[in-house]
């Protein structure tokens, strides 16, 4: 298991779909463990592959020690409720910046487990703006796009200077 360095906004690796994982095998467990410390050490309580610069459709989860570290291979949103809620995102791609977005407020996604098997999973509150937030990453779309073009900006020019100045 390796900390792997973060892709940092405005990399455009982090604007490029990423590719359906085909293979299920020890290298596909390796990546996710290495997403899993990665996502530890930024902190942050979500991570995909192409956070590290991997385009495979792989994400990891860790909302509470309860529930322990979930991998989802191969995510899709399969039902979105007409109900939405607003729910504050950042990403360990922007660290330092967040604001609410948007969201469905219950979702039900399809994925693949490491063992390759088809699994199925409805969520709410967090755990769905988490699903929607990562799903949105592995498809190109970085979560900060969410916002109006004036809440963007003035992200933006903040984690800019927040570079500058360390």
């Amino acid at each position: 298991m390796t900390i792997r360095p973060i892709v940092r906004y405005p990399d455009r690796r982090l604007a490029m779909p990423a590719r359906t994982v085909t293979a299920f095998d020890d290298g596909l467990r390796e990546l996710a463990a290495d997403l899993l410390d990665t996502m530890r050490a930024a902190p942050g309580i979500g991570i995909t592959a192409p956070h590290i610069g991997m385009p495979l459709r792989v994400v990891v989860l860790e909302l509470d020690a309860k529930d322990g570290p979930l991998t989802y291979v191969n995510p899709v949103i399969e039902w979105t409720s007409p109900e939405m809620i607003l729910h504050r995102e950042g990403s360990v791609s922007m660290p330092g910046v967040n604001d609410e977005v948007q969201r469905h407020a219950r979702v039900r996604i399809s994925y693949w487990d490491l063992d390759g098997s088809m699994q199925s999973e409805e969520s709410d509150g967090l755990r769905a703006v988490c699903h929607q937030h990562e799903i949105d990453q592995l498809d190109g779309v970085f979560w900060i796009q969410r916002l109006s073009r004036l809440k963007r900006e003035r992200l933006v020019k903040k984690y800019e200077k927040m570079g500058r100045d360390m």
